[in-house]
């Protein structure tokens, strides 16, 4: 079973219900990649969702990766990947599979940027931030990364969301 806890600082408009986006990208991602059985499973799977400040993440960004800005989404996960098809055999208990956390301000230009509302933007991170706490890494390698796009565009399709990475041919 998979359970979403979320938490939005100020920067965040508390009318938009965080919690309920955040747990539906987090379910999407998992539903979508190599570690869908996650969902079903006996043992009780966290995923920390921070909707956090610039600040905040550069903070993080500097001490955990010696990047000294803020980035749309950091992920840290807290089970091995190679553990993850064991937690999914499990008979109970709790695992926490990691927290994604998202920069209010870079994620809110980036939206505006391409030209997508800040809750689509966002949701699509969370999922992003999720399937690197499942294993899923972009920085690998070209085939790496293709599966992990592949898989982020399921996820997106599966909460009503285009495939930003689909590439469109322009009619001449």
């Amino acid at each position: 079973m998979i359970r979403v806890e979320t938490d939005a600082s100020e920067d965040w408009d508390a009318r938009d219900d965080w919690a309920k986006r955040a747990d539906a990208a987090v379910r999407a991602a998992v539903e979508a990649s190599a570690h869908a059985s996650l969902i079903d499973c006996a043992i009780t799977v966290e995923v920390s969702v921070k909707l956090s400040s610039d600040a905040e993440v550069a903070a993080l960004n500097d001490a955990y990766r010696g990047k000294q800005k803020p980035t749309n989404v950091l992920s840290f996960p807290m089970l091995d990947a190679a553990l993850l098809r064991a937690v999914g055999r499990a008979d109970g208990g709790e695992a926490l599979l990691g927290d994604v956390i998202l920069a209010h301000g870079v994620c809110a230009r980036e939206a505006e940027e391409r030209a997508v509302a800040l809750q689509d933007h966002a949701a699509h991170l969370i999922v992003h931030g999720t399937l690197h706490l499942l294993g899923y890494d972009h920085e690998t390698g070209d085939a790496d990364a293709e599966a992990m796009e592949e898989t982020e565009g399921r996820a997106l399709a599966a909460i009503g969301l285009a495939d930003p990475y689909e590439v469109t041919e322009v009619q001449s």
